[in-house]
């Protein structure tokens, strides 16, 4: 879950939300790709934060800090279940998905080599696969990466608007590195407003995004089960961004 603190409680976004979102920016890219590579690209980035850990049993914890509050996914240590289910569902829709699936787990993953022996060995599972999947689709590492640089961009725009991270008074905010090369970044010149990227990358000068959040106003749960409930019960609000060209 993304986990946003508000004057009467929480706002909650899950990931897979998250990820949908992510998804909108980048249907907005101009394609740069044969189209049954550009739907496995659009699919990789919907999908890239699926199969979290489900809650179990009424005592439990796992979604909330020592102190009863939601957790932050930023709060949760790595789980290898979750890695390694996202690959293996990616593996159903075909080699081009899993390629870039598993880039993005050696993205956020790689960081920890040397830390446990089991990661060490999914790490270097990941790059075996890659060099492999590489190789049967006749594609370079280069654009592979190239292809990857789009679903770092869009996750770290989603990632921007969904924590709220757009800085005050008009200052600028690099995004990520996008797949020609260029580093994009983004202001808010009038608070509430319009958010400005420069460059702009999309086909259209200006456009609409939007992701769902559940709004909490209890602070603290004794459990998973509690938490549950709260949210299922939650109203729901429609978050919404408007983007355009300088």
């Amino acid at each position: 879950m993304i986990v946003n603190s508000t004057p009467a409680g929480w706002q909650i976004i899950y990931q897979q939300a998250h990820a949908l979102l992510a998804m909108q920016l980048a249907w907005h890219w101009p394609p740069t790709l044969p189209p049954d590579r550009w739907v496995g690209l659009l699919a990789a980035i919907a999908q890239h934060d699926d199969e979290q850990e489900a809650w179990r049993g009424r005592g439990g914890h796992y979604g909330l800090t020592a102190a009863g509050a939601p957790a932050n996914f930023t709060q949760k240590e790595f789980s290898m279940e979750q890695a390694a289910g996202v690959l293996a569902a990616a593996r159903f829709q075909g080699r081009w998905r899993s390629l870039l699936t598993s880039l993005h787990l050696s993205c956020l993953y790689e960081g920890l080599r040397g830390e446990e022996k089991e990661i060490d060995a999914f790490l270097d599972d990941l790059r075996a696969r890659q060099q492999q999947w590489q190789k049967e689709l006749k594609i370079s590492k280069k654009q592979a990466g190239q292809a990857y640089d789009l679903l770092h961009w869009c996750d770290r725009l989603s990632l921007i608007l969904c924590r709220h991270e757009i800085p005050e008074m008009g200052r600028a905010v690099e995004i990520s590195r996008g797949p020609d090369g260029t580093i994009h970044t983004l202001a808010q010149p009038v608070a509430g407003g319009a958010v400005v990227i420069q460059p702009w990358p999309f086909q259209a000068a200006e456009m609409e995004v939007s992701v769902e959040a559940s709004v909490l106003t209890q602070l603290q749960f004794k459990d998973d089960a509690e938490l549950a409930a709260a949210l299922r019960a939650a109203p729901i609000e429609t978050l919404r961004w408007t983007l355009r060209a300088a």
